[in-house]
């Protein structure tokens, strides 16, 4: 399983919280590409809602992770 910005962008919008199957449900509707139902369907599936992008992918970068003033655009 790999994640890049790019993949994981198509899960921004998703009902967080959610669980596995919700996401691959998500994944499939909003027409993400196969790599993201792929890294999904890797998952330990334990039945329980994950919060955020961020607890499946946990270097997941943050707007605190970006070095620019959003005020000034």
């Amino acid at each position: 399983m790999y994640w890049t910005l790019e993949l994981a962008s198509h899960l921004e919008d998703a009902p967080w919280p959610a669980t596995k199957d919700e996401l691959i449900d998500f994944a499939i509707r909003s027409g993400s590409p196969l790599e993201v139902i792929e890294n999904l369907q890797e998952l330990e599936d334990e039945g329980e809602a994950y919060e955020s992008i961020e607890e499946i992918w946990p270097d997941y970068p943050t707007k605190d992770d970006f070095f620019f003033n959003e005020d000034e655009y």
